[in-house]
């Protein structure tokens, strides 16, 4: 059982949502990461999603785009990134961590170090799972395998235009959880559509039968606890970013803590805990 199948679990029987924010790694500077991890964690973060920097990131809207290229430009790459996790489970051995990009930098990363070299590494730095947007689940089947024997879950989105197949295809192949995209578009784009997201959750439930998260669209606590109640997990990327963005030098890392802490707090009085 993976740190994810773990964390999960846990919280459904503590009747808690889970919360994933995702930071784009060495942003918004090149050092800040594990202390960012870090301080996501104290302020109430279950899982942790960590964004590899690309060059062309087909699903990412401008705010986490420029963020991957303010990365790139101060030389992240994802040799980098897993440095950042090792660094991170020097000090964190439980809360789990999932890569969030492209297939570029991992099949070039393979390229350069040999055959699997990325899950090797990836499960020697203490990543609990990936998420490679441009991987179609039919073609999956071994890199989940392999990811699997690591001890790692391969992890897939789901968006309101997703048909019956394609879940079945996903549920076939995906294991931690998948991960709703709640809007039609790129992340941080429009306007979350509640009744929307509540009407889906039931028929993807009919094929898939892990966890799902739900994001794109969450910026506040308002629309995070009404996620929250349909959903399994409630991720936060874009509005974080904007957080770190506009945050005073020095203070990047506090105002994510802030803002995520009011997000859990939030979110457990919902649930009727603590």
């Amino acid at each position: 059982m993976s740190r994810i199948d773990i964390t999960l679990k846990q919280r459904l029987s503590e009747g808690r949502k889970a919360l994933i924010p995702y930071v784009m790694a060495g942003f918004p500077q090149a050092d800040i990461t594990p202390a960012l991890m870090h301080g996501l964690v104290q302020a109430g973060a279950d899982i942790l999603e960590l964004g590899i920097p690309f060059s062309d990131p087909m699903a990412d809207g401008p705010v986490i785009q420029k963020a991957g290229e303010a990365a790139l430009r101060l030389g992240i790459g994802l040799s980098e990134v897993l440095a950042m996790v090792s660094t991170f489970r020097q000090q964190d051995v439980t809360t789990p961590v999932v890569l969030m990009g492209y297939a570029n930098p991992i099949e070039c990363y393979d390229l350069r170090h040999g055959k699997d070299a990325f899950v090797r590494a990836a499960a020697q730095a203490g990543v609990d799972g990936v998420l490679v947007v441009d991987y179609p689940p039919e073609e999956c089947e071994e890199f989940a395998a392999t990811l699997r024997a690591h001890q790692m879950d391969l992890i897939f989105l789901l968006a309101p235009t997703s048909t019956d197949e394609r879940m079945d295809q996903v549920a076939r192949v995906a294991s931690g959880y998948v991960y709703y995209v709640s809007l039609k578009g790129v992340t941080g784009a429009g306007h979350l559509d509640t009744e929307a997201v509540e009407a889906m959750l039931p028929r993807i439930r009919q094929h898939v039968h892990i966890p799902v998260g739900v994001g794109f669209g969450i910026r506040d606590a308002a629309t995070a606890c009404a996620v929250g109640r349909v959903a399994d997990a409630v991720v936060i990327g874009s509005r974080i970013i904007q957080l770190l963005e506009a945050a005073p030098q020095g203070g990047a890392v506090a105002a994510a803590r802030d803002f995520l802490a009011e997000i859990r707090q939030a979110l457990d009085a919902a649930s009727h805990v603590g």
